[in-house]
């Protein structure tokens, strides 16, 4: 049983601990390997994140009046009458990087979203909720302008992607393997994360189209009135922070990368964004927008993303893995997906570790993690004027968390938060509890690596890259003298945080669950499936799924349900559930069997497999640690993983309620995008009793 277990385990911890090791190196025990091995050796003509620039570049702020999309009122706040012509189209930025032998300052080839230019991160939409008097949808027309254009970023077509669909795994028949990106341009199609929004607006990864809509997705042939780049999202919901990113099938992790990607704030009569709101929140300037990402660079600026033999990772999630990877569908062992990515450099709203000058008050800053892969574990610490380590670092500073993804919570105090891909978080740090001229670093406890719960000191030193530079993120320098506006924020007068409504009906529990299997090549596959009903003792209770079989999660319009997630996999998994908004209920540790293996339909016809599952028993409650933030609506979930490897393997489920208002095609999914990518995703149909 064991030998058959390891077959799915294996490299779950190697992942990243050994990195850029030799072949002969990663037949090697971990534990033999010399502790330069750890992590991954800098290849020759990649940038050295040791050698770049810490804290220099000022940090843009996605909430600047002038970062804000132009459908505004003169004073900067909402817009009141919504409506937006953008494009997606390729652009040169610099992101702080320089060439370390001359000083010079480097430029990036990137993919933005924009109006007369585009920016990566993507211009910022702020909206206003219905409810505060505001129009009741934004209008948005997203024109693809990339044709003729190869893609910046290595596309593995060998993956179920927008141009790989034929007539057995299409819906319309469509043989899509007669397009390419050189012949047709790249696909896009543009999600609102976490917006309430009708299914052909909803940015579903089979609703992509090409440049000038040429070719679309199969799902535009269900739709009413059939294909449209003109997208109407809800503003009849409280105050939130939203973001947008691209979601094509099979390339959302290259175009994401590419930085496809922005925000989009509803502000509603409580949360104004507006100096003098009710509720006593910070507001410009002294509210703070930023997405945090990880990059690799070439040493001449340009994006890199590993797919080929002797890229960093390739070992551990192919040569490693014992994939086999035929050289008529890889010429040369690729450009092949890999199951996850960890940048070297650390990016905040498209510059590389920057700073921000702020006052010693309180600043509320509204944080995003656009990763493709990474955990974070967020601390604020300070440190001496000018310094970018933290060689004379205090105690972590305590800061209130008020709210996550779909608006204001509990306030919670705490001084450590995990932070997860996909995930927003609403924080207040008061910078007067330093003294004037320090320097506050936000700082990372994450690991390197993937992430099953340990961070910080917990971790392996396997887990971190050598001369680590991601456990820094960005730095506020407290030099500005406090100016005469009014600091009003304090937690007592925000409301506490009102649980998912039921619509009137009784809650009904569904179970679905999280798998680790591989492909027909042999690679690592991520993979969503299903726990059966009632008595979960017998043989074989859960089952795996690819994105194309028939759909299993069916919720009925106005119905409210309960999932249980189950995690039967080593790692922990940022679940998403488009549409809506959720509430965490709670979590339970179980036991199981693995008895054998299941067979996984691929979308080429062949054959992958999974765990089977059987006998789940020995339920007991489990519960996080205040390092995690879960009283707020949330569209995102950290299933946590137990130990596979254990005798007997062990798992851990995660209860979420949420009530579906909307029918239609949505879908659900890990937002590792790297995961996502690679088959786990499902199809979320929400079904009229008609």
């Amino acid at each position: 049983m064991k030998s058959h277990t390891s077959n799915f385990k294996i490299t779950r911890r190697q992942v990243l601990k050994a990195g850029m090791v030799s072949g002969a190196g990663m037949m090697l025990p971990l534990r033999f390997l010399p502790r330069n091995a750890f992590g991954i050796e800098l290849l020759a003509g990649l940038s050295d994140p040791a050698r770049q620039p810490k804290f220099v570049e000022l940090a843009p702020n996605a909430l600047d009046p002038g970062f804000l999309f132009k459908d505004l009122n003169q004073d900067g706040g909402p817009a009141q009458r919504p409506n937006f012509s953008l494009r997606v189209k390729e652009a040169v930025q610099q992101t702080g990087l320089i060439n370390p032998r001359n000083g010079r300052r480097l430029s990036t080839k990137i993919w933005g979203y924009g109006a007369d230019t585009v920016s990566w991160p993507g211009q910022t939409f702020q909206v206003m909720s219905t409810s505060a008097g505001g129009a009741d949808e934004t209008v948005v027309r997203w024109e693809n302008e990339l044709q003729g254009k190869k893609h910046l970023l290595p596309v593995d077509t060998n993956l179920h992607w927008c141009y790989s669909l034929h007539g057995a795994s299409s819906s319309n028949d469509v043989d899509y393997r007669q397009y390419s990106i050189k012949k047709n341009g790249v696909p896009i199609i543009t999600h609102l994360h976490g917006g309430n929004t009708d299914f052909q607006f909803d940015g579903n990864p089979e609703f992509f189209y090409s440049p000038d809509g040429t070719v679309k997705g199969p799902q535009w042939d269900f739709v009413e009135g059939g294909f449209t780049n003109t997208f109407r999202y809800n503003n009849g919901v409280p105050a939130a922070n939203l973001w947008y990113h691209d979601h094509a099938l099979g390339l959302t992790r290259l175009n994401v990368y590419a930085g496809m990607a922005g925000f989009y704030f509803v502000r509603d009569e409580f949360d104004t964004g507006q100096t003098g709101n009710p509720l006593g929140l910070p507001a410009f300037p002294y509210e703070l927008a930023y997405a945090v990402q990880d990059r690799m660079f070439t040493d001449r600026g340009a994006l890199f993303y590993p797919a080929f033999p002797g890229d960093p990772f390739y070992d551990d999630f192919i040569t490693g893995e014992g994939a086999e990877l035929p050289p008529d569908l890889f010429p040369g062992g690729g450009p092949t997906a890999l199951a996850e990515f960890f940048g070297d450099h650390m990016v905040v709203n498209g510059k590389i570790w920057p700073k921000e000058n702020v006052e010693p008050r309180n600043y509320r800053l509204r944080l995003l993690n656009g990763c493709d892969s990474r955990f974070m574990v967020v601390q604020f610490v300070a440190v001496n004027a000018g310094e970018t380590n933290f060689n004379t670092a205090g105690d972590p500073i305590p800061f209130w968390v008020i709210g996550s993804d779909q608006g204001l919570g509990t306030p919670q105090q705490t001084d450590t938060l995990v932070f997860e891909p996909g995930g927003r978080y609403d924080v207040v740090v008061d910078f007067s509890q330093v003294p004037s001229g320090s320097r506050v670093i936000m700082k990372n406890l994450g690991g390197d690596a993937p992430f099953g719960g340990a961070f910080g000191d917990d971790l392996d030193l396997e887990d971190l890259f050598p001369d680590r530079q991601t456990d820094r993120i960005m730095a506020f320098d407290v030099v500005m003298p406090l100016s005469g506006v009014e600091d009003t924020f304090t937690p007592a007068s925000l409301p506490g945080y009102n649980l998912v409504t039921t619509g009137g009906t009784e809650p009904t529990t569904r179970r679905v669950a999280l798998f680790e299997g591989k492909d027909d090549f042999g690679r690592l596959q991520p993979l969503l499936g299903t726990v059966a009903d009632g008595d979960l003792t017998g043989t074989n209770v859960a089952t795996a799924y690819t994105w194309f079989q028939p759909t299993t999660e069916t919720p009925a319009l106005g119905s409210t349900e309960i999932w249980e997630i189950y995690n039967f996999t080593a790692d922990a998994h940022p679940v998403h559930l488009h549409l809506v908004n959720f509430d965490i209920l709670d979590r339970e540790d179980f036991e199981y069997d693995i008895t054998g293996t299941q067979t996984i339909a691929q979308h080429n016809g062949k054959t992958g497999e999974a765990p089977e599952i059987s006998n789940i028993r020995n339920f007991s409650a489990v519960s996080v640690g205040s390092e995690y933030f879960e009283a707020a609506p949330k569209d995102m979930v950290t299933s946590l993983p137990g130990d596979p490897d254990g005798d007997p393997p062990t798992g851990q489920l995660v209860r979420i309620k949420a009530h579906f208002n909307k029918p239609g095609r949505y879908v659900w999914h890990c937002h590792i995008l790297s995961h996502e990518d690679h088959e786990m995703m499902r199809v979320l149909q929400v079904v009229e009793e008609d």
